[in-house]
């Protein structure tokens, strides 16, 4: 129960604050993820950086990180990962050899067909509609763009 203190300022209650709410809301969606990404084999930041890689394979390390919001140093061991269980290569730029791109192999490739299933299954474990989840994301990406402008 809120002391008399707390209820004075309902901005300072936890279940009145934003960052709690998106916190919260990504560790239960995480949970949700994970079961799902082990039958795939990966984590969920290898699952992320695989999603990027789907969309534009061949990209540099650096183009990766930014789009996931990575540094090198966090970066990199997911990528070993990655290569290890042979999902993707890395290869050296031949006209800059500070520059890596990352392929996606065969099995990499093939790997998007059984992810294809996860995107409905997160639709079914919200209990939201397509347009309620694509809504809330744009909401989230506004929100994400602000806060970084």
């Amino acid at each position: 129960m809120p002391t008399k203190d707390a209820t004075a300022n309902p901005m300072l209650l936890l279940d009145n604050q934003l960052c709690f709410a998106l916190y919260s809301a990504s560790l239960a969606m995480t949970k949700v993820y994970k079961p799902l990404l082990e039958e795939l084999g990966l984590t969920y930041p290898q699952y992320l950086a695989m999603l990027v890689l789907w969309e534009r394979d061949g990209l540099m390390v650096s183009e990766l990180g930014e789009r996931l919001c990575l540094d090198s140093g966090t970066l990199t061991p997911l990528l070993k990962r990655l290569e290890a269980a042979g999902l993707i290569s890395r290869v050296r730029d031949v006209n800059d050899e500070r520059r890596v791109h990352i392929r996606l192999t065969a099995a990499g490739r093939k790997l998007k067909v059984p992810a294809g299933r996860i995107p409905g299954c997160i639709a079914e474990a919200s209990q939201c509609s397509i347009p309620e989840l694509v809504a809330l994301t744009q909401q989230i990406q506004q929100l994400r763009g602000r806060l970084t402008a």
